[in-house]
């Protein structure tokens, strides 16, 4: 199934996750060759949040991404429209607030996070402009965003480089350790038609998002958008 059909089918998306769920977090390690552990530390990092505070972490997978959250004291919710990956995540993270959520409806109240974060997950929203707006809605006044998401390697030989090994290399590494490698072409698929940095930062601000920055991570395979409501 190629990203057309499945954007055109919302409940197979959500179906794909829920097929990957099982090893999602070790495949995830081997593709990126351990890097993932550092960039959701960036996360940590720039979401910055404080004992006490309520963060929202949307497309939270198996909680993996919201673990530090909690750690530093904060409320984090783990929200995700994979009730797979909700299932694995509750079984290893009883303790965490578990919910199910369509990224485009969230389950939520006006203003109610402190700060909202989303790692890997906006291009995976059927609407990501409406999943910034709801993520925007949610948020308190001058509260966090923090937006993860694969991007557009800045130097030209080795975006070409890069390319290579995510449309062919990426799908076959994850024959060897996922338990759906079909999902991954569909995962290479939307990370090649992402847009890059600045054409991210400006549907941010179009979201009603204000003071939009990044930073780049892994020579801008990754980029780190922050943003306040």
């Amino acid at each position: 199934m190629t990203r057309a059909d499945l954007d055109k089918n919302p409940a197979d998306v959500a179906a794909m996750f829920d097929d990957v769920a099982r090893r999602y977090d070790l495949t995830n390690d081997v593709l990126s060759l351990g890097q993932d552990r550092r960039w959701r530390k960036h996360v940590v990092d720039a979401v910055d949040a404080r004992p006490g505070q309520r963060v929202l972490d949307l497309a939270a997978g198996t909680g993996t991404s919201s673990q530090p959250f909690q750690d530093r004291g904060a409320h984090v919710v783990p929200c995700d429209f994979s009730l797979g990956m909700l299932r694995v995540g509750k079984a290893t993270r009883p303790h965490l607030a578990f919910t199910a959520g369509d990224g485009t409806r969230l389950p939520f109240a006006d203003g109610t996070f402190d700060a909202v974060t989303i790692s890997f997950g906006l291009r995976n929203i059927v609407d990501p402009d409406q999943g910034l707006r709801e993520l925007r809605r949610v948020t308190r006044p001058g509260g966090r965003l923090v937006v993860c998401e694969f991007s557009h390697p800045t130097n030209g030989a080795f975006r070409t480089v890069y390319m290579e090994y995510l449309m062919k290399t990426l799908p076959s590494v994850a024959r060897a350790v996922s338990s759906s490698p079909d999902a991954y072409v569909y995962l290479a698929e939307s990370i090649r038609a992402w847009p890059d940095q600045e054409g991210l930062a400006d549907r941010i601000s179009a979201a009603g998002w204000s003071g939009v920055q990044w930073r780049n991570l892994s020579g801008g395979i990754v980029a780190l958008h922050r943003a306040t409501a």
